[in-house]
């Protein structure tokens, strides 16, 4: 779209504001289909001792409280960074239309130093079927 760019860099702006105010430079902002935007948010997880404080997390939640289903479809997410994969389990949840974003996640770690970066831990499972299916079962239909 015509204003991609332009949010685009309101986005990184938002995330200077982040880093100036000692947060990790993440910055978001979401905008309807005209281009105007309806919320903004930098990450806050330092200030908030929150670790979910990540600007496209806020954003989603925000969208989800406040925006009927078909309002969300029609917007658009500009964020300085490619979300990760909390905030994109976020955003699919959320119902948002689009996603336009700076950097990549490969772009972001070639400027991190190395073994600044998250590990997983270590998952197992399925485990327990029978047990864990009772609480789910016929809630989807």
């Amino acid at each position: 779209m015509s204003y991609d760019q332009e949010l685009l860099r309101r986005a990184i702006g938002l995330a200077a504001t982040a880093r100036d105010k000692g947060e990790p430079p993440f910055g978001s902002l979401l905008a309807g289909p005209d281009g105007t935007v309806l919320a903004e948010e930098h990450n806050t997880s330092i200030g908030d001792r929150d670790i979910t404080a990540h600007p496209e997390l806020k954003l989603a939640r925000w969208a989800a409280r406040e925006l009927d289903p078909a309002t969300a479809a029609a917007t658009t997410m500009y964020t300085s960074c490619q979300p990760c994969g909390m905030c994109a389990g976020a955003i699919a949840r959320s119902g948002l239309g689009r996603v336009v974003y700076a950097l990549s996640g490969e772009q972001l770690a070639s400027l991190q130093p190395p073994g600044t970066g998250f590990t997983e831990a270590p998952a197992e499972g399925p485990a327990l079927f029978d047990e864990a299916r009772v609480p789910v079962e016929g809630y989807y239909t």
